[in-house]
Protein backbone atom coordinates (compact mmCIF):
# COMPACT_ATOMS: atom_id res chain seq x y z
CA UNK A 1 0.00 0.00 0.00
CA UNK A 2 1.58 3.51 -0.93
CA UNK A 3 1.96 6.90 0.85
CA UNK A 4 -0.75 8.30 -1.01
CA UNK A 5 -3.81 5.41 -0.18
CA UNK A 6 -2.67 5.31 3.76
CA UNK A 7 -3.25 9.21 3.51
CA UNK A 8 -6.58 8.85 1.90
CA UNK A 9 -8.17 6.44 4.65
CA UNK A 10 -6.94 8.39 7.16
CA UNK A 11 -8.19 11.78 5.99
CA UNK A 12 -11.78 9.55 5.39
CA UNK A 13 -11.50 8.45 8.84
CA UNK A 14 -10.90 11.60 10.44
CA UNK A 15 -13.26 13.60 8.43
CA UNK A 16 -16.28 10.73 9.63
CA UNK A 17 -15.53 11.30 13.40
CA UNK A 18 -15.90 15.12 12.66
CA UNK A 19 -19.38 14.48 11.82
CA UNK A 20 -19.96 11.62 14.32
CA UNK A 21 -18.97 14.40 16.97
CA UNK A 22 -20.78 17.33 15.15
CA UNK A 23 -23.41 15.12 15.49
CA UNK A 24 -23.51 14.24 18.87
CA UNK A 25 -23.03 18.29 19.94
CA UNK A 26 -26.38 18.28 17.81
CA UNK A 27 -28.49 16.38 19.93
CA UNK A 28 -30.65 18.84 22.91
CA UNK A 29 -29.47 18.50 26.14
CA UNK A 30 -32.17 17.30 27.12
CA UNK A 31 -32.54 13.71 25.31
CA UNK A 32 -31.55 11.00 27.95
CA UNK A 33 -34.04 7.82 29.12
CA UNK A 34 -36.14 9.83 30.90
CA UNK A 35 -37.03 12.01 27.53
CA UNK A 36 -36.28 9.58 24.96
CA UNK A 37 -35.60 10.79 20.79
CA UNK A 38 -36.20 8.85 18.34
CA UNK A 39 -34.76 9.02 14.88
CA UNK A 40 -36.90 8.98 11.59
CA UNK A 41 -36.20 8.61 8.44
CA UNK A 42 -38.63 10.56 5.75
CA UNK A 43 -38.00 11.70 2.58
CA UNK A 44 -34.12 10.65 3.00
CA UNK A 45 -33.68 13.27 6.05
CA UNK A 46 -32.73 12.09 9.16
CA UNK A 47 -34.84 13.61 11.92
CA UNK A 48 -34.83 13.09 15.83
CA UNK A 49 -38.36 13.21 17.11
CA UNK A 50 -39.73 12.57 20.95
CA UNK A 51 -42.07 10.96 21.84
CA UNK A 52 -45.87 12.49 22.35
CA UNK A 53 -47.46 12.82 25.78
CA UNK A 54 -51.41 13.41 26.40
CA UNK A 55 -52.88 14.67 29.27
CA UNK A 56 -56.45 15.16 30.43
CA UNK A 57 -58.62 14.90 33.30
CA UNK A 58 -63.03 14.49 33.03
CA UNK A 59 -65.21 15.09 36.09
CA UNK A 60 -67.74 12.17 36.19
CA UNK A 61 -69.75 10.72 38.25
CA UNK A 62 -69.29 6.30 39.62
CA UNK A 63 -71.22 3.80 36.79
CA UNK A 64 -70.25 5.60 33.59
CA UNK A 65 -67.73 3.83 31.10
CA UNK A 66 -64.30 4.08 29.63
CA UNK A 67 -64.02 3.26 26.14
CA UNK A 68 -60.87 2.52 24.64
CA UNK A 69 -59.88 1.57 21.06
CA UNK A 70 -56.53 1.69 20.05
CA UNK A 71 -56.31 0.96 16.69
CA UNK A 72 -52.99 1.79 16.61
CA UNK A 73 -52.19 -0.71 19.00
CA UNK A 74 -50.52 -0.39 22.14
CA UNK A 75 -50.58 -1.76 26.08
CA UNK A 76 -53.13 0.03 28.08
CA UNK A 77 -53.27 0.26 31.97
CA UNK A 78 -56.49 0.75 33.45
CA UNK A 79 -56.62 1.79 38.04
CA UNK A 80 -59.60 2.76 39.86
CA UNK A 81 -59.12 5.83 42.67
CA UNK A 82 -61.58 6.99 45.21
CA UNK A 83 -62.34 10.39 43.19
CA UNK A 84 -64.73 11.35 40.59
CA UNK A 85 -62.30 11.81 38.23
CA UNK A 86 -60.81 9.77 34.73
CA UNK A 87 -57.35 10.95 35.00
CA UNK A 88 -55.72 9.74 31.37
CA UNK A 89 -52.14 10.07 29.79
CA UNK A 90 -51.13 8.50 26.39
CA UNK A 91 -47.71 8.13 25.26
CA UNK A 92 -47.02 7.70 21.64
CA UNK A 93 -44.00 6.88 20.66
CA UNK A 94 -42.16 4.68 17.72
CA UNK A 95 -40.90 5.60 14.20
CA UNK A 96 -44.47 7.03 12.51
CA UNK A 97 -45.20 8.51 15.79
CA UNK A 98 -46.21 11.79 14.19
CA UNK A 99 -48.91 9.98 12.22
CA UNK A 100 -50.73 8.96 15.57
CA UNK A 101 -54.23 11.07 16.40
CA UNK A 102 -55.17 10.40 19.66
CA UNK A 103 -58.83 11.58 20.57
CA UNK A 104 -60.44 12.16 23.68
CA UNK A 105 -64.28 12.68 23.96
CA UNK A 106 -66.78 13.35 26.82
CA UNK A 107 -70.32 12.32 27.03
CA UNK A 108 -71.85 12.87 30.29
CA UNK A 109 -70.46 10.23 32.91
CA UNK A 110 -68.57 8.43 29.43
CA UNK A 111 -65.36 8.66 28.72
CA UNK A 112 -63.59 7.97 25.07
CA UNK A 113 -60.60 7.32 23.81
CA UNK A 114 -59.49 6.50 20.34
CA UNK A 115 -56.17 6.75 18.64
CA UNK A 116 -55.63 6.38 14.50
CA UNK A 117 -52.78 6.89 11.89
CA UNK A 118 -53.96 9.95 9.81
CA UNK A 119 -52.90 9.31 6.30
CA UNK A 120 -52.09 6.02 4.42
CA UNK A 121 -52.93 2.11 5.05
CA UNK A 122 -48.86 1.25 4.72
CA UNK A 123 -47.39 -0.59 7.20
CA UNK A 124 -46.69 1.32 10.85
CA UNK A 125 -44.27 1.25 13.39
CA UNK A 126 -45.65 3.11 16.39
CA UNK A 127 -48.15 2.51 19.36
CA UNK A 128 -49.83 4.40 21.95
CA UNK A 129 -49.41 3.23 25.50
CA UNK A 130 -52.79 4.32 27.45
CA UNK A 131 -52.09 4.77 31.28
CA UNK A 132 -55.72 5.97 33.22
CA UNK A 133 -57.34 6.08 36.39
CA UNK A 134 -61.04 5.87 37.12
CA UNK A 135 -63.82 6.00 39.55
CA UNK A 136 -63.87 2.50 41.78
CA UNK A 137 -67.43 2.21 40.31
CA UNK A 138 -66.98 2.46 36.90
CA UNK A 139 -67.64 0.26 33.23
CA UNK A 140 -64.77 -0.65 31.14
CA UNK A 141 -64.73 -1.27 27.65
CA UNK A 142 -61.52 -1.71 25.44
CA UNK A 143 -59.96 -2.95 21.88
CA UNK A 144 -56.24 -3.02 21.22
CA UNK A 145 -54.67 -4.17 17.96
CA UNK A 146 -51.61 -5.10 20.46
CA UNK A 147 -50.80 -4.22 23.84
CA UNK A 148 -50.49 -5.88 27.51
CA UNK A 149 -53.67 -4.49 29.88
CA UNK A 150 -53.53 -4.22 33.06
CA UNK A 151 -56.89 -3.65 35.16
CA UNK A 152 -57.03 -3.31 38.60
CA UNK A 153 -59.13 -1.99 41.53
CA UNK A 154 -62.58 -1.50 39.32
CA UNK A 155 -65.93 -2.54 40.47
CA UNK A 156 -68.33 -2.64 37.47
CA UNK A 157 -69.10 -4.71 33.95
CA UNK A 158 -65.24 -5.45 32.22
CA UNK A 159 -65.67 -6.34 28.38
CA UNK A 160 -62.75 -5.82 25.89
CA UNK A 161 -60.32 -7.93 23.95
CA UNK A 162 -56.38 -7.30 23.01
CA UNK A 163 -54.80 -8.70 19.50
CA UNK A 164 -51.62 -9.73 21.40
CA UNK A 165 -50.38 -9.42 24.95
CA UNK A 166 -51.36 -9.90 28.62
CA UNK A 167 -54.52 -9.48 30.84
CA UNK A 168 -53.07 -8.58 34.59
CA UNK A 169 -56.41 -8.74 36.09
CA UNK A 170 -56.30 -7.71 40.05
CA UNK A 171 -59.09 -6.70 43.13
CA UNK A 172 -61.91 -6.75 40.71
CA UNK A 173 -65.31 -6.42 41.43
CA UNK A 174 -68.06 -7.20 38.80
CA UNK A 175 -68.58 -8.99 35.52
CA UNK A 176 -65.78 -9.91 32.74
CA UNK A 177 -65.63 -10.63 29.34
CA UNK A 178 -61.81 -10.54 28.20
CA UNK A 179 -59.69 -11.82 25.80
CA UNK A 180 -56.51 -11.67 24.28
CA UNK A 181 -55.24 -13.55 20.97
CA UNK A 182 -51.88 -14.58 22.31
CA UNK A 183 -50.65 -13.92 25.94
CA UNK A 184 -51.09 -15.01 29.72
CA UNK A 185 -54.23 -14.64 32.12
CA UNK A 186 -53.92 -13.61 35.63
CA UNK A 187 -57.03 -13.04 37.52
CA UNK A 188 -56.15 -12.81 41.73
CA UNK A 189 -57.82 -11.31 44.52
CA UNK A 190 -61.18 -10.62 43.02
CA UNK A 191 -65.20 -11.19 43.04
CA UNK A 192 -66.03 -11.89 39.32
CA UNK A 193 -68.96 -13.65 37.23
CA UNK A 194 -68.13 -14.12 33.19
CA UNK A 195 -65.28 -15.54 31.60
CA UNK A 196 -61.64 -14.89 30.25
CA UNK A 197 -60.31 -16.76 26.94
CA UNK A 198 -56.55 -16.36 25.41
CA UNK A 199 -55.70 -18.13 22.46
CA UNK A 200 -52.29 -18.92 22.99
CA UNK A 201 -51.02 -18.73 26.90
CA UNK A 202 -51.26 -20.14 30.30
CA UNK A 203 -54.02 -18.82 33.06
CA UNK A 204 -53.92 -18.66 36.55
CA UNK A 205 -57.12 -18.00 38.37
CA UNK A 206 -56.36 -17.38 42.41
CA UNK A 207 -58.44 -16.12 45.16
CA UNK A 208 -61.15 -15.46 43.33
CA UNK A 209 -64.95 -15.57 44.31
CA UNK A 210 -67.65 -16.03 41.32
CA UNK A 211 -67.83 -18.25 38.73
CA UNK A 212 -65.85 -17.39 36.15
CA UNK A 213 -64.81 -19.43 32.73
CA UNK A 214 -61.38 -19.63 32.29
CA UNK A 215 -60.02 -21.12 28.57
CA UNK A 216 -57.04 -21.20 26.69
CA UNK A 217 -56.73 -22.84 23.33
CA UNK A 218 -52.87 -23.79 24.32
CA UNK A 219 -51.48 -23.31 27.87
CA UNK A 220 -51.97 -24.32 31.73
CA UNK A 221 -54.50 -23.98 33.51
CA UNK A 222 -54.30 -23.12 37.05
CA UNK A 223 -57.01 -22.75 39.73
CA UNK A 224 -56.58 -22.17 43.49
CA UNK A 225 -58.54 -21.02 45.99
CA UNK A 226 -61.78 -20.40 43.86
CA UNK A 227 -65.42 -20.21 44.86
CA UNK A 228 -68.82 -19.38 43.99
CA UNK A 229 -70.54 -16.04 44.97
CA UNK A 230 -71.57 -15.62 48.63
CA UNK A 231 -75.45 -16.43 48.75
CA UNK A 232 -76.17 -18.32 45.38
CA UNK A 233 -75.91 -21.79 44.98
CA UNK A 234 -72.94 -20.63 41.67
CA UNK A 235 -71.83 -22.67 39.04
CA UNK A 236 -69.29 -24.92 38.58
CA UNK A 237 -65.64 -24.42 37.88
CA UNK A 238 -65.74 -24.40 34.02
CA UNK A 239 -61.88 -24.79 32.27
CA UNK A 240 -60.52 -26.09 29.02
CA UNK A 241 -57.70 -26.03 27.47
CA UNK A 242 -56.87 -27.02 23.81
CA UNK A 243 -53.22 -28.24 24.61
CA UNK A 244 -52.14 -27.95 28.48
CA UNK A 245 -52.04 -29.42 32.36
CA UNK A 246 -55.38 -28.43 34.07
CA UNK A 247 -54.69 -27.80 38.11
CA UNK A 248 -57.39 -27.23 40.11
CA UNK A 249 -57.36 -26.38 44.03
CA UNK A 250 -60.78 -25.82 45.22
CA UNK A 251 -64.34 -26.13 43.58
CA UNK A 252 -66.96 -25.83 46.14
CA UNK A 253 -69.89 -26.32 43.96
CA UNK A 254 -68.03 -28.51 41.33
CA UNK A 255 -65.93 -28.48 38.19
CA UNK A 256 -65.76 -29.26 35.03
CA UNK A 257 -62.49 -29.30 33.12
CA UNK A 258 -61.43 -30.26 29.63
CA UNK A 259 -57.98 -30.63 27.82
CA UNK A 260 -56.96 -31.82 24.42
CA UNK A 261 -53.60 -32.85 25.75
CA UNK A 262 -51.96 -32.83 29.37
CA UNK A 263 -52.37 -33.95 32.89
CA UNK A 264 -55.17 -33.15 35.12
CA UNK A 265 -55.25 -32.48 39.15
CA UNK A 266 -57.87 -31.42 41.02
CA UNK A 267 -57.21 -31.00 45.23
CA UNK A 268 -60.33 -31.00 46.21
CA UNK A 269 -63.86 -30.46 45.26
CA UNK A 270 -67.97 -30.50 45.91
CA UNK A 271 -70.41 -31.85 44.45
CA UNK A 272 -68.81 -33.45 40.97
CA UNK A 273 -65.88 -34.05 39.20
CA UNK A 274 -66.45 -33.89 35.05
CA UNK A 275 -62.74 -34.43 33.94
CA UNK A 276 -61.85 -35.26 30.17
CA UNK A 277 -58.42 -35.02 28.77
CA UNK A 278 -57.17 -37.01 24.95
CA UNK A 279 -54.05 -37.73 26.40
CA UNK A 280 -52.57 -37.74 29.92
CA UNK A 281 -53.33 -38.38 33.73
CA UNK A 282 -56.03 -37.75 35.51
CA UNK A 283 -55.57 -37.46 39.78
CA UNK A 284 -58.75 -36.59 41.71
CA UNK A 285 -57.10 -35.98 45.55
CA UNK A 286 -60.87 -35.70 46.89
CA UNK A 287 -64.34 -35.57 45.76
CA UNK A 288 -67.64 -35.21 48.24
CA UNK A 289 -69.86 -36.16 45.38
CA UNK A 290 -70.33 -37.84 41.74
CA UNK A 291 -67.30 -38.52 39.30
CA UNK A 292 -66.86 -38.65 35.20
CA UNK A 293 -63.57 -38.99 34.06
CA UNK A 294 -62.07 -40.01 30.77
CA UNK A 295 -58.63 -40.48 29.32
CA UNK A 296 -57.70 -41.28 25.82
CA UNK A 297 -54.00 -42.17 26.93
CA UNK A 298 -53.35 -41.83 30.68
CA UNK A 299 -53.92 -43.07 34.35
CA UNK A 300 -57.27 -42.02 36.43
CA UNK A 301 -56.56 -41.89 40.03
CA UNK A 302 -59.77 -40.89 42.17
CA UNK A 303 -60.99 -40.41 45.94
CA UNK A 304 -64.53 -40.62 47.07
CA UNK A 305 -64.53 -38.70 50.62
CA UNK A 306 -67.43 -37.38 52.82
CA UNK A 307 -71.19 -39.25 54.18
CA UNK A 308 -71.58 -42.05 51.77
CA UNK A 309 -75.20 -41.41 52.54
CA UNK A 310 -75.62 -37.90 51.56
CA UNK A 311 -75.86 -36.44 47.60
CA UNK A 312 -74.68 -38.11 44.42
CA UNK A 313 -72.16 -40.89 44.41
CA UNK A 314 -72.14 -42.47 40.63
CA UNK A 315 -68.85 -42.96 39.36
CA UNK A 316 -67.92 -43.52 35.66
CA UNK A 317 -63.72 -43.81 35.08
CA UNK A 318 -62.82 -44.79 31.54
CA UNK A 319 -59.39 -44.85 30.24
CA UNK A 320 -58.25 -45.87 26.58
CA UNK A 321 -54.74 -47.60 27.95
CA UNK A 322 -54.19 -47.20 31.62
CA UNK A 323 -54.88 -48.09 35.34
CA UNK A 324 -57.75 -46.94 36.99
CA UNK A 325 -57.50 -46.85 41.19
CA UNK A 326 -60.81 -45.77 42.96
CA UNK A 327 -61.12 -45.45 46.55
CA UNK A 328 -64.61 -45.00 47.96
CA UNK A 329 -66.07 -44.05 51.64
CA UNK A 330 -66.86 -47.30 54.16
CA UNK A 331 -70.68 -47.97 53.67
CA UNK A 332 -71.12 -46.50 50.38
CA UNK A 333 -74.38 -48.43 48.99
CA UNK A 334 -72.98 -49.50 45.06
CA UNK A 335 -73.67 -51.33 42.16
CA UNK A 336 -70.31 -52.32 40.50
CA UNK A 337 -68.95 -53.15 36.79
CA UNK A 338 -65.69 -53.38 36.08
CA UNK A 339 -64.56 -54.57 32.20
CA UNK A 340 -61.07 -54.56 31.66
CA UNK A 341 -60.45 -55.25 27.93
CA UNK A 342 -57.08 -56.89 26.84
CA UNK A 343 -55.40 -57.68 23.68
CA UNK A 344 -53.88 -60.19 22.18
CA UNK A 345 -50.90 -57.71 21.67
CA UNK A 346 -50.91 -56.72 25.33
CA UNK A 347 -47.57 -58.02 26.79
CA UNK A 348 -48.96 -59.30 30.73
CA UNK A 349 -51.64 -60.05 32.52
CA UNK A 350 -54.55 -57.67 33.66
CA UNK A 351 -56.21 -57.66 37.05
CA UNK A 352 -58.93 -56.16 39.48
CA UNK A 353 -57.77 -55.74 42.91
CA UNK A 354 -60.51 -54.89 44.87
CA UNK A 355 -61.90 -54.57 48.46
CA UNK A 356 -65.05 -55.86 48.10
CA UNK A 357 -66.07 -59.05 47.03
CA UNK A 358 -66.15 -59.11 43.13
CA UNK A 359 -67.53 -62.23 40.47
CA UNK A 360 -65.05 -61.99 37.59
CA UNK A 361 -65.21 -63.65 34.28
CA UNK A 362 -63.01 -63.75 31.18
CA UNK A 363 -64.21 -64.18 28.41
CA UNK A 364 -63.62 -66.94 25.54
CA UNK A 365 -63.39 -66.03 23.01
CA UNK A 366 -61.13 -63.27 20.70
CA UNK A 367 -63.84 -60.51 19.46
CA UNK A 368 -63.03 -57.92 16.82
CA UNK A 369 -64.19 -54.72 18.45
CA UNK A 370 -62.80 -51.73 17.56
CA UNK A 371 -60.38 -52.37 15.99
CA UNK A 372 -57.58 -55.26 17.32
CA UNK A 373 -58.93 -58.38 19.10
CA UNK A 374 -59.71 -58.60 22.49
CA UNK A 375 -60.89 -60.45 25.67
CA UNK A 376 -62.81 -59.35 28.79
CA UNK A 377 -62.49 -59.25 32.29
CA UNK A 378 -65.36 -58.22 33.93
CA UNK A 379 -66.10 -57.79 37.87
CA UNK A 380 -69.49 -57.43 39.13
CA UNK A 381 -70.42 -56.99 42.46
CA UNK A 382 -73.79 -55.64 44.56
CA UNK A 383 -72.54 -53.92 48.13
CA UNK A 384 -75.32 -52.59 50.64
CA UNK A 385 -78.12 -52.39 48.06
CA UNK A 386 -76.84 -51.05 45.28
CA UNK A 387 -77.95 -47.20 45.04
CA UNK A 388 -75.14 -46.16 43.40
CA UNK A 389 -73.38 -47.03 39.67
CA UNK A 390 -70.09 -47.54 39.71
CA UNK A 391 -68.41 -48.32 36.03
CA UNK A 392 -64.88 -48.77 35.66
CA UNK A 393 -63.52 -49.47 31.86
CA UNK A 394 -60.05 -49.62 30.71
CA UNK A 395 -58.02 -51.21 28.04
CA UNK A 396 -54.61 -53.02 28.67
CA UNK A 397 -54.55 -51.65 32.35
CA UNK A 398 -55.44 -52.90 35.87
CA UNK A 399 -58.16 -51.84 38.29
CA UNK A 400 -58.00 -51.50 41.70
CA UNK A 401 -60.93 -50.42 43.57
CA UNK A 402 -60.12 -49.61 47.57
CA UNK A 403 -62.50 -48.73 50.39
CA UNK A 404 -61.14 -45.27 52.37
Amino acid sequence: MNGGTIMKKLILIATLALIGVLFIAAVPASTSLENPMKTRIKNGIASLLPDKNYQKEFNVKPGGTLTIDLRTGGGISIEGWNKDVVSVEVTVKGRDAEDIVVEFDQSGNDVEITSYYDGDDRNHNSSAKTVVKVPNNYNLSFSTMGGGVKIYSVNGKMEGKTMGGGLDLKNLKGNVNLSTMGGEITVKDSEVNGKVHTMGGNVLVENVTGDLNAKTMGGKVKQVNVKSSSGSTGNEVNISTMGGPIEVDRALNGAKVKTMGGEITVNYAEKFIDAETMGGDIEIKSVDGWIRAKTMGGDIEAKMVGDPNKGERNVTLTSMGGDITLTVPSGLSMDIEVEIAFTKKYDGDVKIESDFKLDEEVSKEWIKKKGSARKFLTGKASVGGGKHKIKINTINGNVYLKKG
